[in-house]
């Protein structure tokens, strides 16, 4: 119920999210041959954990309770399968993963009176589905039997060896199913979404790479929306039309995406700052092939080194801070504004790295690189989707949105970033260091773990692999701690105690040897003394003046 008020208030005091970031990449576009995708759950009314849904076995005829994933409302209830599959996260014990971003899309064709929401469709299907084809069949069987009661969603979907985008939207109240779109993405190909929908045009017969609902132009026609030829028709202007909030805010972080990992790029600046109507592909080939390291730095961008840089300028502050105060979008004088909206936010509950390796056992050869928290200031940290049950630092029922607790990573991660946001530039050089410290360790023992597993029976290797996981969240959760604490000694009252290697300088009475004094920016300094010429110190000769 606290979840349910939090989100009611939200809803109350006008906050409208561009929530969500997902980037994917084919076994072709990767060093190693997995598949990737990744995905920022970004709320301010989310609580970040790593959920765990046991594989089960049910009766026939066993019914399956529905609240919808936002706010806990009780939806229905649909029937259950036979049998389920585990669930780490958003990984199931098959490799198939899925994510997604909500579009929104055309108000009218929200089914109010639907029992499947966005959420339960994705952890039911990862529960039922053993490819990424078969949780494609699940989902769109599911919301026409059952009808979609959210806005429009981009999903991505994907195995061991494929990975899709699949765009999703109602057909309005007491009308069941969806009209959707799923597209492949070429094995040698990267692609994203970012809370706008970005399927176009599409083949019509070439199943094999591309599947729709029967009515997806049909029902399009009949709701007066597009009238033109069958080859003409796109489904992301028809069923969500661009605004300038879904370029700046959403098509942006795609872009920044892109540029980083591609060639030709660039020029889509205009497109997203609305000063040109040219369309960036829905996938693109990558200049090289990419790293697990590689997709966690672009979950953690910010528009560094573009004019969107939201680490300069003055909202920024004296230290180059990445926070931007909600709401994202403000009115002055009459005219609307946008703040830049990055990948990595703070209002990040969790977010992951979804790695799927065909050429190892389905249980060894997933992993759920997880992290909560603002990605900026986050450990991705392996999750095997073998494993039997999930850290206690990441359990759902370690704490919550409005219940502190100290062992919970989600309230260690954000008293980390919520002191750094303030002095970022003083801090974020001892946070990326633990970052890469710990990253570049689980790097080294992956290997060295793969192979353990695979030489032990199945349930051995199970265990094996839960002991190991846990010990590395728990114990990298702990560090995370010993930083913020370390953080909080360095930089008390203003001013940066001196370090060598992490030791602080000192004598043997424990007194620090030397202190920084950071200071104010320059153009911080002369604003100020333009706002108050009084600053400025009398001469000598001056005062000397004021006697005679």
């Amino acid at each position: 119920m606290k979840k349910i008020a939090l989100f009611l208030f939200l809803v109350a005091s006008g906050y409208q999210a561009y929530a969500c970031t997902n980037l994917l990449a084919g076994k072709l576009a990767t060093t190693d041959g997995s598949t990737m995708i990744t995905y920022a759950a970004d709320s301010y009314a989310l609580f970040g954990a790593l959920y765990h849904y046991p594989a089960r076995t049910y009766p026939e005829g066993a019914m399956l309770d529905i609240y919808e994933w936002d706010t806990g409302k009780y939806l229905g209830q649909i029937k259950q399968a036979t049998q389920t599959y585990s669930v780490i996260g958003n990984m199931n014990e098959y490799q198939v993963s899925i994510a997604e971003t909500t579009f929104g899309g055309r108000e009218e064709l929200v089914d109010t009176t639907g029992i499947i929401d966005y959420g339960s469709l994705m952890y039911i299907a990862l529960q039922r589905s053993r490819s990424a084809r078969e949780a494609i069949r699940v989902m769109t069987t599911l919301v026409e039997e059952y009808g979609y009661y959210s806005s429009g969603e981009s999903f991505s979907i994907a195995d061991p060896n494929e990975v899709w985008i699949m765009e999703m939207i109602g057909k309005g109240p007491k009308n069941k199913g969806a009209v959707w779109v799923a597209q492949r993405i070429p094995d040698d190909c990267i692609a994203a979404h970012a809370n706008q929908a970005r399927i176009t045009t599409f083949p019509f017969d070439d199943k094999n790479n591309c599947l729709y609902s029967v009515d997806v132009i049909a029902f399009a026609r009949e709701k007066g929306y597009f009238k033109g030829r069958n080859k003409d028709f796109s489904f992301s202007d028809v069923y969500a039309p661009l605004d300038y909030g879904a370029l700046r805010a959403c098509e942006a972080r795609v872009w920044s995406f892109f540029r980083q990992a591609s060639t030709g790029m660039d020029h889509y600046i205009d497109y997203v700052s609305g000063e040109s109507a040219e369309r960036m592909p829905l996938w693109v080939k990558p200049a090289k092939k990419l790293s697990v390291e590689d997709m966690k730095n672009f979950m953690r961008d910010q528009y560094e080194g573009t004019p969107l840089d939201i680490t300069k300028g003055v909202g920024a502050g004296m230290y180059g801070s990445k926070l931007r105060l909600s709401p994202l979008s403000f009115k002055l004088d009459g005219e609307t504004y946008y703040h830049e909206r990055p990948i990595a936010t703070q209002q990040t509950g969790f977010s992951f790295v979804a790695q799927m390796r065909n050429w190892l056992p389905p249980y060894i050869g997933g992993i759920l690189w997880f992290g909560v928290d603002d990605a900026a200031f986050n450990i991705y940290t392996p999750m095997y989707c073998g494993i039997n049950s999930v850290p206690t630092c990441y359990s759902e029922t370690n704490g919550s949105l409005l219940e502190y607790s100290p062992t919970s990573a989600f309230w260690v991660y954000n008293q980390v970033s919520n002191f750094a946001y303030a002095k970022y530039s003083l801090m974020i050089d001892d946070i990326r260091k633990t970052q890469k410290h710990w990253e570049s360790n689980f790097r080294t023992l992956i290997p060295s773990i793969d192979k353990t597993a695979l030489d032990l029976p199945e349930t051995a290797a199970r265990e094996f692999l839960t002991t190991f996981s846990h010990s590395q969240a728990e114990n990298s959760t702990t560090a995370w701690r010993r930083l913020g604490e370390y953080l909080l000694v360095k930089n008390l009252d203003g001013v940066v105690k001196k370090e060598e290697n992490g030791q602080f300088l000192m004598n043997d009475k424990k007194i620090p040897q030397g202190i920084i004094r950071p200071g104010y920016p320059e153009e911080v300094l002369r604003q100020m003394v333009k706002e108050n010429p009084g600053m400025k110190a009398k001469t000598q000769v001056e005062l000397d003046s004021l006697r005679n």
